[in-house]
Order: C-alpha cells, then sequence, then structure tokens
C-alpha cells in the first residue's frame, strides 16, 4: 500500500516538473521569437537610415576603419621584442660609439690645423664658443656617413659569429629582420632632423663669429652698387654700403604703380638703425601726379623701410645660421626682391631633408651588404662600406655644385645621390633576402 501511494507522488512530480520545463521553453521560445523580431526591426531600421545618409558618411566610417588599422599597423610595427632589443642596441650602441670616435680624431686634426687662432683667442671662447658648438655640428653633418659605419660593422659581427644565419634558421624572414634596422634609422633620423633644422642654427652663429674673427674673416662687410625690390612697385639703390658704419651712400628709392614712377627718394646718405628704421641725410622726394611734380628738401628724415643689411650684404655660411622656417622665409623673401645670390640657401634647405633621408637608405644598404657570413671576414665589409660612404658624400658634393652653377635646381641636386643609393639598396636588398 506504502509502495502504491509513493509512485502516485512520484508520477505526479515528475508530470509537474515536466509541465514547469515545456512552460519554461514555451517562454523561452517566445523570447527567442520576440528578440528575433527585434533584432530584424532593427536590422531593418538601421539599413533604412544608411539608405537614407548621404554617401560622405560611408566615406567616414571608412577612412576611419582605415586609419585605426593604419594606426594599429604602425603600433605593431614598433613593438620591440627580444630580437629587435638586441640588434636596436647594437645599431645605437655603435652608432653613438663611432660618432664618438671620430669626433676625437676631428678634434686633433682642428687643433694641429687651427693652433694659432687656439693659443690667441681665448680658451673660454674656445671651448664655449667653438669646440661646444662645432662638435654637434660636424657629427650631424656626417650622421649618414656614422649610419652606415655603424650598420656595417655590427651586422658584420653579428654575421661573423653566424648571429644571423642561426636568426633566419630559426623562421625569422628577412625582411623581418630589417625591422629593428628601420626603427633605429627612424630614431637617427628624428634626432638630425630636429637637430639640423632647429637647434644647431643658432648655436652656429657663435661659431661663425668666433671662426670669422680668429681664423679667418669670411664675413663681407660692404657692398657697391646695391639694388633691389623693397616691396612690389619700389625699387631701392645703395652706390656703397659700410656694415662697420652702417653708413650707405647715394642712395635712392622709388616707387612705381604699373610702369608709372609715382615718387623717387634720393639722399646723398643713409643710415641703418633697427627693426628696418633708416635715416636718410640730405635728402630730396621728388612726387609724380601726372604733369605734375612736388619737391621737398630737408637735412635729416627718419623713415622705415623694410630691409635689412642682411639682406644685400650676403656672407659665406649665413644660411647655416637660419632654422627651416626662417631659411624658407628668407628665400621667398629673396626671390621677391630679385636677388640673384640664393643658390646656397636654398641647397641647405634641401640638404637638411636629404641627409635626414638619407639614413633609412644607407641603413638599407648597409644591412643588405653585411649580413652574409664572407670568407675575408668583416675587413671586406667594412672597407666596402668606407668606399661606398665617401662616395655618397663625394657625389653629393659634386651633385650641389651642379646646383650653384645653375646646371640643375637645388632640389634635384640633393635628390639625385639619394635616389641613386636607394636603387643600390633596392637591388642589395632582393639579393641578399634571396
Amino acid at each position: 500500500m506504502l509502495k502504491f501511494i509513493k509512485n502516485l507522488f512520484r508520477k505526479k512530480n515528475n508530470q509537474i516538473h515536466s509541465s514547469e520545463i515545456n512552460i519554461s521553453e514555451e517562454h523561452i521560445v517566445l523570447d527567442d521569437t520576440e528578440n528575433n523580431k527585434l533584432e530584424d526591426e532593427t536590422l531593418i531600421s538601421e539599413a533604412i537610415e544608411t539608405e537614407e545618409t548621404p554617401n560622405k558618411t560611408k566615406q567616414q566610417r571608412f577612412s576611419k576603419i582605415k586609419s585605426t588599422e593604419f594606426a594599429k599597423k604602425i603600433l605593431s610595427f614598433f613593438r620591440l621584442k627580444k630580437l629587435d632589443q638586441y640588434i636596436l642596441k647594437k645599431f645605437l650602441g655603435t652608432y653613438f660609439f663611432a660618432i664618438i670616435l671620430f669626433l676625437a680624431i676631428v678634434v686633433m686634426f682642428d687643433i694641429n690645423e687651427k693652433l694659432d687662432a687656439f693659443i690667441t683667442a681665448p680658451l673660454k671662447e674656445t671651448i664655449l664658443d667653438y669646440f661646444l658648438n662645432f662638435l654637434p655640428y660636424f657629427a650631424n653633418q656626417f650622421s649618414p656617413l656614422f649610419v652606415f659605419i655603424s650598420v656595417i660593422f655590427f651586422t658584420s659581427k653579428m654575421a661573423d659569429n653566424s648571429e644571423i644565419i642561426a636568426i633566419l634558421s630559426s623562421g625569422v624572414s628577412f625582411r623581418r629582420l630589417l625591422r629593428p634596422y628601420i626603427i633605429g634609422a627612424t630614431v637617427i633620423a628624428a634626432i638630425t632632423f630636429v637637430l639640423g633644422n632647429y637647434i644647431i642654427p643658432p648655436t652656429n652663429i657663435d661659431r661663425i663669429n668666433y671662426t670669422n674673427k680668429y681664423v679667418k674673416n669670411k664675413k663681407i662687410d660692404a657692398g657697391t652698387n646695391i639694388q633691389l625690390m623693397v616691396q612690389p612697385g619700389v625699387v631701392a639703390y645703395m652706390a656703397r654700403y659700410d656694415a662697420s658704419s652702417k653708413l650707405g651712400y647715394r642712395f635712392s628709392l622709388e616707387r612705381f604703380e604699373g610702369k608709372t614712377l609715382v615718387s623717387r627718394m634720393t639722399a646723398q646718405s643713409i643710415s641703418y638703425d633697427t627693426l628696418y628704421n633708416w635715416k636718410a641725410r640730405d635728402y630730396m622726394i621728388r612726387d609724380f601726379d601726372g604733369m605734375k611734380e612736388t619737391i621737398r628738401r630737408g637735412s635729416t628724415i627718419d623713415t622705415i623701410i623694410p630691409i635689412e643689411p642682411r639682406d644685400f650684404l650676403i656672407s659665406k655660411n649665413d644660411q647655416e645660421t637660419l632654422t627651416t622656417p626662417e631659411l624658407s622665409q628668407y628665400i621667398e623673401k629673396q626671390k621677391m626682391r630679385g636677388v640673384a645670390n640664393i643658390k646656397a640657401f636654398e641647397i641647405e634647405k634641401e640638404k637638411r631633408y636629404a641627409n635626414t633621408a638619407a639614413a633609412f637608405i644607407l641603413t638599407l644598404i648597409g644591412m643588405s651588404l653585411s649580413s652574409r657570413k664572407v670568407k675575408g671576414g668583416m675587413g671586406i665589409n667594412i672597407g666596402i662600406g668606407l668606399l661606398l660612404s665617401f662616395s655618397y658624400i663625394l657625389f653629393s658634393t659634386v651633385t650641389s655644385s651642379f646646383a650653384i652653377s645653375g646646371a640643375t635646381t637645388p632640389f634635384i641636386a640633393m635628390w639625385i645621390p639619394n635616389i641613386i643609393y636607394l636603387i643600390i639598396g633596392i637591388i642589395l636588398y632582393k639579393r641578399a633576402s634571396m
């Protein structure tokens, strides 16, 4: 009897439990159908919205996706692993060691060459004004050479120790092996760019003043038959100007409207003060209005003329004292005034950008050239590297002389060596990767 009652209770419990499961499944099915309906409605509304939205918003979305993907690729490229850190340490360490070593040799030769000037000049000026500014200038000027030598040296050493073979045999591709080299070249190129374009030019003023004072004076202190366009339609002329006394003689300033002379000012002498302030002595101003002429005379008159002595007294190495924004502004201003001798300034501007790009090109050549283990050892690679690096410098000097003579533009003259050596680098890279 008890067993029968227990079996009845078990049957009822199982029925209740199965009904609850069915009810819950029905709720789940209903919930799923409702969710599917909501999802379908949202998809339909999104489709309607996307159809209604203009193509610009779609392009913006695609551009955002592309930009984020590009940023991720850049970050992943510069993410350093142990191999990258190992090669990058060797690269930068060898680069700075090569700079210190070469600068020590250069200082010895420079002291030997300028010994008389260093003896006569005060020691404080020699150290602070000359050497403290000369050493960064020289290091930055020949930075591509130091990059090439350092890459050749430490890569040849790794290849001689069979490290390159071990890295490549572990599954690392030659292209992947190039990554830390490019990162190192980017660091050096960034340092070279900032120093050469913004930091070193102002410090060159003290160095050039020191050499003009104690070594050899290359500063131009006087000029004759100076004529330049002050502004569009305004032409200035001086028969002679002396920078030591800041005096110009037989000065004239003519104003034109189209091809018609409107006003002409003449003065026996004119002196420069500061900030475009000039003082004319024994002046005469003639104003023309058709057939009518008005004459004014006087002993002295203060006037503002937007020219400075440095605009027409251009000394050697003046281009090295200007930052790149100042250099661009100066070139545009001088072109507007019709000044002819600004080739050195244009060459200097293009040279700064070309030197920055040379770090990548010479790194590619050096890595491709020295990654193989050679029977002769490191000496052959270093010899070839020195030959190529000095030929690059010689080639750059020759092409710059073409720009000075007017055979080519400064841009072409400064970038021809980079283009030729880039082709050499690509050929060597393909051969090495095979």
